[in-house]
């Protein structure tokens, strides 16, 4: 329907391969995670929220973690809703959580390996 995956993403995707970094792409939306658990890849990269969001909650609906990048601050969050209708209940799973905070303290580890400011 559009000509973008040639026209802008593929030549990124070359730019990345010359510089080093092992990239492949682009890919179809409807079959690159099961390419990505097949082959163990390390992320995914998709160019709209629904693409990449609907298998990923499908695998990591427990576990899951928001990041967004392109801030000067580390941001990480659940990657669920807020669960009001059992909120106070006391049967929340923190799962979601536990890996934010985690995510983010990896962040925050590796952060100054890249010269980005991390006051």
């Amino acid at each position: 329907f559009g000509h973008e995956e040639q026209r802008i993403i593929a030549p990124a995707v070359k730019t990345a391969q010359n510089q080093g970094l092992d990239i492949q792409g682009p890919m179809p939306p409807d079959t690159v995670f099961n390419y990505a658990i097949k082959t163990g890849c390390d992320a995914v990269v998709c160019m709209y929220h629904d693409q990449g969001l609907i298998p990923f909650k499908l695998i990591h609906f427990k576990d899951g973690v928001n990041v967004t990048l392109g801030l000067p601050i580390i941001r990480t969050s659940v990657d669920h809703g807020t669960a009001y209708d059992i909120a106070w209940k006391g049967c929340a799973d923190p799962t979601s959580l536990v890996e934010a905070v985690k995510m983010a303290v990896f962040q925050a580890r590796h952060r100054t390996d890249r010269n980005l400011p991390h006051d």
